[in-house]
């Protein structure tokens, strides 16, 4: 029994087929493009056909960024790709990796051929490449005299860098001698100009119009330039030779002017600028070199035996001053510990007098309560004995001894009578009073 297959086993069994087969992995095809769409994605969707057939294919958005030509309906191309299919519809299509114009063929495999042998030679190499002069005094540009290429860059460089020298070398641009004319000019330049920089190039063109600039003694010419070289053939699309082996390449002629020059609106600018930032500059220095003076001239009045005076007589001023305030102030500091202390004194003084007031008084008190004259005042008497020696005591009297009786007011004589001696009491009877 036959083996039964869904639809989708199907669609991967011819594509595994068709990809496994050697001869479909890398063909050639030359068709016409029709139903060419650009897909917002960068793909390139199109149908390569002739007059007996036709087959789908698909140029992928990467591979699609290295074409050098527009691709349009009805143009005839030679194309590179893989054959295989997309299960989802089993549609079989290529798979497409490179475009090429149909004619240009030889010429392409002849390119991609110089462009190898020059790349192992190192020609191309960055570090052989020459940096292009800023603000270049002279330049040389190597093409037709008569194109709309060589009337963009004078206008150009006139606008944009209106000091420059231009001179223009003529030479053939397309035809069997434009290589040899061009290499040829390239030396002579290099030989009798005082340059800064060449542009060569020319107007955009078919690959066999600009076929010139891919010959190898152009290559060699600009390799061998001591001058700095700026390429300029074509369009944007268009890659040379010459774009490889020149110090820079410009994607036109106007672009290679306006690189090989500054602007000089830009440079006004800068100009303006940089001027703004010297005054600025020399604003500054004037400002600090002016108080280095000032303070180096103050350093030097200092330094005068006038000045000196002057200053040491000012120092006595607030010296004397000074003083005199310090004086003011420690008299009045002075005064008024003075006064203080003279306070503190006197209250000192005034508490001692009271303390001994009341202590004079306490005492007089005692003294008066003590004294013999308030005994005396209660109506006692005091006895003396002729030898003025108070009697205290009968025994010490005898009969016709004379004695003194003091009172409270006055004293009496008297003379003693009687003496009665008594343990208990003495008593003196008093006679002649």
């Amino acid at each position: 029994m036959s083996h039964i297959y869904s639809v989708t086993q199907l669609n991967q069994q011819i594509k595994s087929l068709l990809e496994s087969n050697p001869v479909f992995r890398n063909v050639f095809i030359q068709g016409e493009i029709s139903n060419y769409k650009q897909h917002t994605s960068g793909h390139h969707y199109m149908t390569l056909k002739d007059a007996g057939g036709a087959i789908g294919a698909v140029l992928f958005r990467a591979d699609a960024m290295r074409l050098r030509f527009r691709l349009e309906n009805g143009m005839k191309v030679i194309a590179r790709g893989r054959i295989s299919s997309f299960p989802k519809t089993g549609q079989i299509q290529l798979y497409l990796a490179d475009l090429m114009p149909d004619g240009a063929g030889a010429l392409h495999m002849a390119f991609e051929r110089l462009k190898q042998k020059l790349y192992i030679e190192g020609l191309f190499d960055e570090q052989h490449k020459r940096q292009l002069p800023e603000m270049p005094q002279t330049i040389a540009l190597v093409t037709s005299p008569t194109g709309a290429a060589v009337r963009d860059m004078i206008r150009i460089l006139g606008r944009r860098y209106p000091l420059a020298q231009v001179e223009v070398w003529p030479v053939l641009v397309q035809g069997e001698n434009a290589a040899q004319s061009i290499a040829q000019t390239l030396e002579r330049v290099n030989l009798h100009s005082k340059a800064d920089v060449i542009i060569t190039g020319r107007g955009g063109g078919s690959l066999e119009d600009l076929w010139a600039f891919n010959e190898e003694i152009v290559a060699r010419a600009i390799y061998n330039s001591r001058i700095p070289v700026i390429s300029a053939v074509g369009h944007e699309p268009d890659v040379t030779i010459a774009d490889f082996v020149a110090d820079l390449r410009a994607s036109t002629p106007s672009a290679a002017a306006e690189l090989a020059v500054p602007d000089q609106a830009e440079l006004r600018m800068t100009v303006d600028h940089a001027q703004m930032r010297l005054t600025t500059a020399l604003q500054n220095r004037m400002k600090r070199e002016s108080m280095r003076l000032d303070g180096l001239y103050n350093r030097l009045r200092q330094r005068t035996p006038a000045y000196y005076l002057a200053d040491k007589r000012q120092q006595i001023l607030q010296l004397e001053t000074r003083l005199q305030q310090a004086q003011k102030h420690r008299m009045e500091r002075a005064q008024t510990v003075l006064g203080v202390q003279t306070q503190r004194l006197h209250t000192g003084i005034h508490r001692q007098q009271e303390r001994l007031r009341s202590r004079f008084t306490a005492c007089a008190g005692r003294l008066d309560a003590l004294s013999p004259l308030r005994v005396l005042s209660r109506g006692f008497s005091v006895v003396t004995n002729a030898d003025n020696q108070v009697v205290t005591n009968s025994e010490s009297l005898n009969t016709g001894d004379k004695v003194t009786l003091r009172f409270a007011q006055g004293t009496a004589q008297a003379r003693i009578q009687t003496v009665q001696k008594s343990r208990k009491e003495h008593h003196a009877q008093k006679t002649n009073i």
